[in-house]
């Protein structure tokens, strides 16, 4: 499989596909194909499509597989930013925002992936609940914004606001830290927790994650009587 990403800050990435080449994707993700990409909807077993469905993704996938000759499919980002490909191999795994999963070649396994940390879960937003892609092939993931990378040493950490973490290497550990100070936490601006990443490992942050879109939108939103 050969790719190309183009049209940054409304991306898409087009696939060409040898014969018989596979690529499994999430319901919607594909813009435009060549007649020869025939479609399956596939699940992988009762316990990877709740997985899924828990991570933020649909229960069933997509697969496409190139029939009779090269072929070419296409998949557009739904929100303005980047789409960055991943090598994802045995021992390589990459864990990534709910949700950010676009495509990838079919030895790809997209998995749940929970923070260890009870805390997480009720104060780290979208850092409790991620996925996992793991196995082997290339994996292509929607950044929300300008995508900024880190590579954490062994205990170097990052102090990160909730919603900015995009990706990150799975040797690398999540967990939410409260901000310090009764004063700082009211009336600060920036909220009570924050998520510290730490290595070794690399590390992705989004500029704009859609969660703060929303938030800015809303206030500007007219009311029903």
């Amino acid at each position: 499989m050969k790719y190309e990403i183009m049209g940054e800050p409304l991306p898409v990435v087009e696939c060409h596909l040898a014969p018989g080449e596979a690529m499994i994707t999430e319901k919607g993700a594909m813009s435009w194909m060549t007649p020869n990409m025939k479609m399956e909807t596939v699940g992988g077993g009762i316990g990877k499509m709740f997985g899924r469905m828990f991570s933020g993704e649909a229960m069933f996938q997509n697969r496409y597989t190139a029939i009779g000759g090269n072929g070419m499919i296409a998949f557009a980002s739904s929100f303005p930013g980047s789409i960055r490909a991943f090598n994802i191999s045995p021992g390589n795994d990459i864990i990534v925002q709910k949700s950010g999963f676009l495509a990838s070649e079919a030895g790809v396994q997209l998995s749940v992936f929970f923070q260890k940390k009870l805390g997480a879960g009720f104060f780290g937003g979208e850092g409790f609940i991620m996925q996992r892609l793991s196995g082997q092939g290339v994996a292509f993931v929607e950044i929300d914004g300008y995508a900024v990378e880190y590579d954490l040493g062994p205990g170097e950490s990052m102090v990160i606001d909730t919603g900015y973490v995009a990706a990150m290497s799975s040797s690398c550990k999540m967990e939410i830290q409260s901000v310090p100070g009764i004063k700082n936490a009211l009336f600060g601006g920036e909220g009570f927790f924050n998520t510290v990443v730490t290595g070794p490992g690399r590390l992705i942050l989004q500029t704009m994650p859609i969660s703060n879109v929303a938030a800015s939108i809303i206030p500007y939103v007219p009311k029903g009587n």
